[in-house]
């Protein structure tokens, strides 16, 4: 079993990032509950590392190492919003837990909540077990739907302890049961092939993971391809413990789950090229994925010439 030590031994150096600057931000479409296609603003804030060392995690890259001073979250959302133009929804994602306290400080809710109110839907992240009273105090203070994007991961037991989420699927459904009761949307992100897992058992996994995502009331999934880059993750690729699932596995999930007609499913578009053994049909495959993404509908698989 891995530990934090093991994670934390393999690491390369941060990113520099400033405090009273996002790291990242841009508004791109994403298919709503209803249908509507929705321009989505989202915010990559620059904050303390979550305290959780997840395996495959690679976004303590772009983070601090202490906690952002008072007004800073609150200017970096000034200055993304001042640069982008108009959404509909937004996502204020902080490479952790939007409701640790040692991540945004809580004495800056209330400025935060005051800036996005005009949205349509505010989406954050958290850790199923860091989430609680707060999250409704802050839909409360924003005044508009709130959305919390969980990772579930996976549901199979023994892959969830490997991952060092420090979590079980009972704590992923029991932070689902609580929001849920506070009117609060479910997203929740799930990992397709993760270490110590063939590529079969990646789709099957995945498949299964977001059956257990709706039946805890999730009403979003986004499947995500693991990937190498992080350091531990590359050193379980050499040691021959992980492997990147194929391009035509993320296909396959997306497909098969969307069938269920429980709810959305995305595919993570971040980088898909890596994926695909074959340069033929690799942009038509990640543009139908891109479809698929905004339509919620499985169309006609791409033929290949070359792959098959």
């Amino acid at each position: 079993m891995l530990t934090d030590s093991d994670v934390l031994g393999f690491r390369g150096r941060r990113n520099e990032v400033d405090p009273f600057r996002p790291y990242g931000f841009f508004v791109e479409p994403e298919r709503a509950a209803d249908g509507a296609v929705l321009q989505t603003t989202t915010i990559l804030l620059s904050n303390r590392e979550c305290p959780f060392r997840c395996l495959m995690c690679d976004l303590w890259k772009n983070t601090t190492t202490s906690r952002v001073p008072s007004g800073a979250i609150p200017e970096q959302i000034r200055f993304a919003l001042a640069e982008l133009p108009p959404g509909d929804q937004i996502k204020l994602y902080n490479s952790g837990n939007f409701f640790d306290r040692q991540a945004i400080p809580s004495e800056d809710f209330p400025r935060i909540a005051a800036q996005v109110a005009h949205f349509q839907r505010v989406i954050v992240e958290c850790h199923p077990k860091l989430t609680g009273i707060h999250c409704a105090k802050f839909q409360q203070l924003v005044g508009t739907q709130l959305e919390v994007a969980m990772g579930l991961e996976t549901s199979h037991a023994e892959t969830l302890q490997l991952l060092n989420k420090q979590m079980t699927t009972a704590d992923f459904a029991r932070a689902c049961e609580e929001l849920l009761q506070e009117s609060i949307d479910l997203r929740a992100f799930i990992l397709l092939r993760p270490p110590q897992t063939t590529e079969q058992q990646g789709i099957e996994r995945a498949i299964e993971s977001v059956r257990f995502a709706f039946d805890c009331g999730v009403q979003c999934c986004v499947v995500i391809p693991v990937r190498a880059g992080n350091g531990i993750m590359d050193h379980l690729q050499v040691t021959g413990r992980f492997s990147p699932p194929k391009l035509s596995s993320l296909e396959t999930v997306v497909d098969e789950t969307l069938a269920l007609h429980r709810g959305r499913v995305f595919a993570d578009l971040w980088d898909l090229a890596q994926f695909s053994t074959c340069a033929a049909c690799v942009d038509k495959r990640i543009r139908r994925l891109e479809q698929t993404n905004l339509t919620q509908r499985v169309s006609r698989q791409v033929t290949c010439p070359v792959c098959g």
